[in-house]
């Protein structure tokens, strides 16, 4: 976890520009320090879309191939990694990670705890419970899980509060297999200022935040002062979308605050459009990435 005061956030992005300038030998180069991990974060793929089809080893083998060295598996999707796995299964896919250079980092779940009836509340933190169970049999490191929305005639607080003791209750059971569980920051809690609320009252230190790269992220007043507000809770992955987009998110701004705070995870593609040809789209967004670290770290 990083402290993100305004007078270490500021220390922490000159440091780091100035590290970055005094020894810039070439763009190629950096680009290529970036793909080292040398910036302590590095680009992944969450296989929501443009994996949904891959079983998993041709998931293992397209992301060795093009490089993107780090998922997170959604639930649902053809690699079949679930919680209906038996334990001889479960042995199979760590062991096809562990005989590969790709790293599982985590379970993407859909599991959320917004519900209005307690046993559909109840259902939904079982539920994650046993992806806790199977990301540690897989060899992950989380389980990703949703706020999610608010109802007629509750009050939010109500909701932010059942959200908040659902995710300690997790936080707590997923520390005990060495399993962190990231927030992701979606549905109508998507704003900043919600996610810091619920973040407050989920305050147990094995709850983290997965930044989503939303439109909410641009609100009120702006993203620096959204990503101020909760990125000392940030865990192990942060999404993004499609890089090519340039006019629908400030990502080299993003990726220069995660440098700021000298983040370390995994920047995570995560896009619904699915392109004609996603070994090569996937390819290129890594190519992509390692440009825009190149030049948030050279500001």
């Amino acid at each position: 976890m990083y402290a993100c005061s305004r007078r270490k956030f500021l220390a922490r992005t000159l440091a780091a520009t100035a590290a970055c300038s005094a020894a810039r030998p070439s763009a190629r180069s950096v680009a290529q320090a970036a793909e080292r991990h040398e910036v302590n974060f590095a680009f992944g793929l969450v296989t929501y879309q443009w994996a949904k089809d891959w079983d998993l080893k041709t998931l293992i083998e397209n992301c060795e191939q093009t490089r993107v060295l780090g998922v997170e598996l959604r639930t649902t999707h053809a690699h079949h990694v679930e919680p209906s796995l038996s334990a001889a299964e479960r042995r199979e896919v760590r062991d096809r990670f562990a005989d590969s250079p790709v790293t599982l980092v985590g379970l993407g779940s859909n599991e959320r705890f917004d519900a209005t009836d307690r046993a559909t509340l109840r259902r939904a933190i079982e539920t994650s419970k046993q992806f806790v169970r199977l990301s540690h049999d897989v060899g992950g490191t989380g389980v990703k899980v949703k706020p999610n929305s608010f109802h007629k005639g509750i009050p939010h607080e109500r909701t932010i509060a059942q959200i908040a003791r659902s995710l300690n209750e997790l936080g707590d059971f997923g520390a005990g297999f060495g399993q962190q569980i990231r927030l992701e920051v979606h549905g109508q809690c998507a704003p900043l200022p919600i996610i810091k609320q619920i973040m407050d009252a989920a305050d147990h230190p094995n709850v983290a935040i997965c930044w989503n790269s939303n439109p909410q992220d641009l609100q009120g007043d702006g993203l620096e002062a959204n990503f101020r507000l909760v990125c000392n809770r940030f865990g192990q992955t942060c999404h993004i979308h499609d890089l090519s987009r340039k006019d629908t998110y400030p990502y080299g701004n993003l990726l220069r605050l995660l440098i700021g705070i000298d983040y370390n995870g995994w920047v995570m593609l995560e896009e619904g459009k699915r392109p004609a040809d996603p070994v090569t789209a996937l390819r290129r967004q890594r190519e992509l990435f390692a440009t825009l670290v190149t030049q948030a770290a050279a500001k």
